[in-house]
């Protein structure tokens, strides 16, 4: 692996069938709202396993959710992301010999990832069987100047020969979703949601249109060529798929090349699909694809400005990290139609829907970065707000709106609701996501479209949830992030999100209850007086479990009643544990599948004193086996606001390079979009101490030992400033806008161009960096 500037190169690349999945995943090309996994054009041998896919964002089909007991309620159907189209094949063959790198012999291959540039390219020195050698490049490309576009520009240089080269190129939609049975987080059984119902080619273009098994949701695929001027293409075509087909002549040491465009357009974004994806090519073809190259720089030149993070002195962790952040803009979406999955739109773990990870652990990071797709994130919710208020009346509440645990257009895809349905902090998630949108822009006006109509909705759930006994409000019957721990009363997560949830809306209601749309808003939905003060009055005696003796926050109610059980005890192949044990088994036991009250003192630190948090965190991360990807980087955040580097340095560096190195065993089904976030937050929430308050911007920074220092933009209302720490001193810059006050180290500065600070050390003492380290 060599280290370039914003570049993830692999040289000499391995070509065993694992490391082939694992590849479609890692150089998959994506721009938030198509995805296509990263497969030879010229295919694979026939018994290898591959998941060669291409996938829209917020595009879905329906698949059936079979439950063994009829109960009311209870999911029949869940929303899938499905593979739309295979736009990727081209079949080379020189002198009648095709191309392969299973065939001949590959003297030099590369396979590069240019984050700068926004392309994946494979070069190959390839000998074919009878002695003819050529060098082949091949780059692709999706565009972020326009969504709908994805190119594969393919180039052929002879080295020691002259001849004929014939290409056949094609387009289908012949294509089914991947499944496994014997994993949760995937499908679990085979279905085809992608049916064509016409093919043709006109004006040497192929469109496919098809639609889905069950949404009846189109999407027309539209591909052409460009091809050197003289070759006359030949084409073919049935009801399912079309081929394109032309010969190439080849001169020793010269290259030559060609285009391939493929465009998108699906019945959510357009009434008619086959004309906007004609629009579409039309589009592509007016500029020369160097123009769309450096359009895609640009992009990303703005992209790695705003959101730009390095760390001095540890190259490979440097390098992780700006992976992990391109993949992010890879990943999410550019409209309020489409929100960002767990896998992004790299593969189909967990089947493209979306969670709670958008609000909790990728936002964030978009909100003090690139806020304009915080707008969209918050405006995807507010587009599926009415399908909430569906959700709600199907659990029993009379009003309010209850967002689903797992979904893509709002329908719960769910099936098991003591770890889905019943995680209803999903609505004190997005109401904190919406606040600290709003305390890092003042955006007043998102506020008064759509945040407060989602905060007020979805806080009345709170209120017939609960009940008011011997004067504290209680959440009855939830499940906080920690999913072997399920229908529990007062999860403390839950719980004081949801007070922070209710006492905003009150603060935004004192705010807005003059402005004539937002009383306009407040009429439509019927929502009296009464339930404001409702509202007051529940988060002012919202329960917090706590414990006297032990001085933390048990989890809920009945935790510490539970079974303790020594992970150390665990066989390592047991792991995770929902792979191998019942879940009554599980939620009987003192164990944690991620962090859940460690993060409650993570998101609002204020609700405890520091005696508290620091308690809780050693009694917690004993018992906590990280089996999701979510939790390692809280641990390490709140390790690094605890005083304690050593474990907060361990558990960032098992988090930094997950999907790289493939520590889950699983990147295979796509990467981990929540824990590439999480690495940013581990940065600067952790490192760098930022929080952003009611009260304004904060910073406590530390500075790793074995690093030379860090430093991260962010954006904080209409200010962008650099921090950068190195092993003395924390400098601030005010790189644009207008003075800002900050607190740092709980003393308060004026920033007005730029402030150099002396670091302090950590605080945490020597039993705090021993007995916390993970495993």
């Amino acid at each position: 692996m060599k280290r370039k500037r914003n570049l993830y190169e692999i040289t000499n690349f391995p070509l065993d069938n694992e490391s082939i999945l694992l590849h479609e995943t890692l150089f998959h090309n994506a721009n938030g709202y198509l995805g296509v996994r990263y497969d030879f054009e010229e295919g694979y041998p026939e018994d290898y396993l591959t998941i060669r896919s291409q996938y829209l964002n917020g595009f879905y089909d329906h698949a059936p959710v079979l439950q063994p007991e009829n109960l009311y309620g209870l999911a029949r159907s869940k929303e899938i992301m499905p593979d739309v189209a295979n736009t990727q094949t081209i079949r080379l063959f020189i002198e009648e010999e095709a191309f392969s790198m299973y065939s001949g012999q590959v003297l030099e291959s590369r396979l590069t990832l240019d984050m700068d540039k926004g392309v994946t390219r494979r070069f190959v020195h390839w000998r074919s069987p009878r002695g003819r050698e050529a060098a082949i490049t091949i780059t692709r490309m999706a565009s972020f100047h326009q969504l709908s576009l994805f190119t594969i520009e393919y180039e052929i240089t002879p080295l020691n020969f002259s001849g004929t080269a014939f290409i056949e190129s094609g387009h289908d939609a012949d294509v089914e979703n991947y499944y496994d049975p014997e994993d949760p987080r995937n499908a679990s059984d085979a279905n085809r949601h992608i049916h064509p119902v016409h093919c043709e080619i006109r004006e040497e273009t192929s469109y496919i249109t098809a639609m889905t098994s069950s949404s009846e949701l189109t999407v027309c695929s539209c591909v052409q060529h460009r091809l050197p001027e003289g070759v006359l293409p030949e084409f073919w075509g049935d009801h399912i798929s079309t081929l394109t087909r032309f010969n190439l002549d080849l001169v020793e040491g010269t290259a030559t090349g060609f285009v391939k465009y493929a465009v998108f357009a699906d019945s959510i974004r357009h009434d008619n699909c086959k004309t906007a994806a004609a629009e579409e090519m039309v589009k592509a073809l007016s500029l020369p694809l160097s123009d769309l190259y450096y359009k895609q720089e640009v992009y990303l030149e703005t992209y790695w400005q705003n959101c730009m993070v390095a760390i001095d002195g540890d190259d490979e962790a440097d390098l992780a990290l700006t992976y992990n952040l391109y993949q992010l803009n890879q990943s999410v979406t550019k409209d309020a139609y489409g929100n960002i999955a767990p896998k992004g739109l790299s593969g189909e773990g967990y089947e493209g829907q979306f969670f709670w990870d958008t609000e909790i652990y990728i936002q964030p990071f978009f909100t003090i970065t690139n806020p304009s797709v915080s707008r969209h994130l918050i405006g995807y919710r507010y587009h599926t707000l009415d399908k909430a208020r569906e959700n709600a009346r199907i659990m029993g509440h009379a009003s309010g709106a209850l967002f689903p645990w797992r979904t893509i257009a709002g329908g719960e895809s769910s099936g098991f609701f003591p770890a889905g349905s019943a995680q209803y902090h999903i609505n004190a998630d997005i109401a904190y996501a919406v606040i600290a949108y709003y305390l890092a822009t003042h955006d007043l006006d998102l506020i008064l479209l759509e945040g407060a109509e989602i905060l007020l909705e979805t806080a009345r759930i709170w209120l017939s949830t609960g009940t008011c006994q011997e004067e504290t409000f209680n959440l009855l019957e939830v499940t906080g992030p920690d999913e072997y721990s399920c229908l529990v009363n007062n999860n403390y997560y839950t719980n004081v999100m949801a007070r922070h949830h209710l006492e905003w809306v009150v603060k935004f209601h004192d705010l807005l209850k003059l402005n004539p749309a937002y009383e306009a808003m407040v009429e439509r939905i019927g929502l009296g007086e009464g339930e404001i003060e409702a509202f007051r009055e529940a988060a002012l005696r919202m329960s917090l479990p706590y414990d006297e003796g032990l001085n933390i926050n048990p989890q809920d109610d009945a935790f510490l009643k539970r079974i303790p059980w020594d992970l150390s005890q665990i066989p390592g192949d047991h792991f995770p544990l929902l792979l191998h044990y019942h879940p009554l088994h599980l939620y009987r036991r003192q164990i944690c599948k991620q962090a859940d009250t460690v993060l409650a003192h993570f998101l609002l630190e204020e609700a405890q004193p520091e005696s508290v948090i620091r308690d809780s965190f050693h009694y917690y991360a004993p018992i906590t086996t990280h089996d999701s990807s979510l939790s390692r980087s809280i641990f390490s955040i709140m390790a690094a606001r605890l005083g304690m580097e050593e474990a907060a340095l361990a558990y960032f560096g098992d988090l930094i390079k997950l999907d790289l190195m493939d520590l889950h065993h699983n990147t295979r089904d796509g990467i981990h979009t929540a824990n590439m976030a999480g690495t940013y937050l581990a940065i600067v929430y952790g490192f760098g101490g930022l929080r952003i308050k009611e009260s304004g911007l904060t910073l406590r920074p530390m500075r790793p030992s074995c690093w030379k220092g860090y430093r991260f933009n962010l954006k904080f209302q209409d200010s962008r400033l650099l921090v950068e720490v190195d092993d003395r001193q924390c400098r601030l810059t005010l790189v644009e806008g207008s003075a800002k006050s900050i607190r740092v180290y709980e003393e308060d500065y004026l920033l007005e161009g730029r402030l150099t600070i002396p670091l302090k050390t950590a605080t945490g003492g020597p039993e705090d960096q021993k007995s916390n380290l993970p495993d």
